[in-house]
């Protein structure tokens, strides 16, 4: 039987005051890794990954600003990529020893802050690899095929207010799980991993998922995105809405340091959750790959 993981609460002060809720899990001088979860979301996203990584790992999860048990930012200005790197930067000081390396990953939002974070001195100290799971870099209203349309001005139109609606996603209903299914997740995907997506989802504060849509609206990375100069491996799902693809592709191949692209088949944007095996094998890879391997020459 496997047995408990050792867990701590820590609280990490980011650039503006905002207090980032952050959780280790696993035993101190473990191989680190550190995840950061997407819009809408929450640590409790990575259960899947929680629940296997901390046997042997130390993992490192927080909230992102707005979610979970992290506060929201106290006015708008608080709402950027900038601001996501700077709650990284916060998290990463908090949890590493000065020069201490981590894997990092990060799934939809997640992953575009570690792209913002790619220029900042504490992400260059600490990250040994990267994974980014069902993220881009820019055009994400352009390229998402929530709306059943041909790419266009239309379609972009209706993502845009559909992705950024003001109104209350409500209690979880069947019709609910529908809806998110439809839009986050594969056709495919199992009824109980549905409805723990819904369950998250329909957690975040309204104001809170507006917000932060209005800046992924407007998203525009790629310059960061050459400035990603670790190893970094990419997964999207062949039937994500959200970041299809084909944009996937794009941001593999400007990547400096190329570390695979991998495209699981019937998956949707819940990557970590619909597919965690895949996930959890691709962190396990980097470590193994990169992590140990600096280690060895430290």
């Amino acid at each position: 039987m496997r047995q408990p993981h050792k867990e701590r609460e820590l609280t990490a002060v980011s650039a503006d005051g905002t207090r980032i809720h952050v959780e280790v899990h696993g035993d101190d001088g473990r191989p680190a890794v550190v995840l950061a979860h997407g819009w809408t979301c929450s640590i409790r996203f990575w259960a899947a990954q929680l629940a296997d990584l901390a046997a042997d790992h130390r993992v490192i999860v927080y909230d992102q600003r707005g979610h979970g048990r992290t506060a929201a930012p106290a006015s708008h200005s608080g709402y950027s990529t900038d601001a996501l790197a700077d709650d990284l930067e916060a998290v990463l000081a908090a949890t590493l020893e000065p020069g201490e390396r981590a894997v990092l990953a990060g799934h939809s939002m997640g992953g575009m802050t570690l792209m913002a974070a790619a220029r900042r001195p504490v992400f260059q100290e600490h990250a040994a690899a990267v994974l980014l799971c069902s993220t881009g870099s820019s055009r994400l209203i352009p390229e998402a095929r929530v709306v059943p349309m041909r790419p266009g001005r239309t379609r972009t139109w209706i993502s845009r207010r559909v992705l950024g609606a003001r109104a209350p996603l409500g209690p979880v209903t069947p019709l609910s799980k529908r809806i998110l299914r439809y839009g986050t997740m594969g056709p495919g995907a199992a009824p109980d991993r549905v409805a723990e997506c819904a369950r998250i989802v329909h957690a975040c504060p309204r104001p809170v998922r507006v917000a932060w849509a209005h800046v992924l609206g407007a998203l525009d990375l790629d310059a960061e995105v050459r400035e990603l100069r670790v190893p970094t491996a990419v997964i999207v799902g062949s039937d994500d809405r959200l970041t299809p693809p084909a944009p996937a592709r794009a941001l593999a191949a400007a990547l400096p340091d190329p570390a695979g692209l991998t495209e699981l088949t019937g998956v949707g944007h819940m990557t970590p959750v619909e597919a965690p095996e895949a996930v959890t094998g691709a962190i396990r890879s980097l470590v193994g790959t990169y992590l140990a391997e600096k280690e060895d020459v430290a």
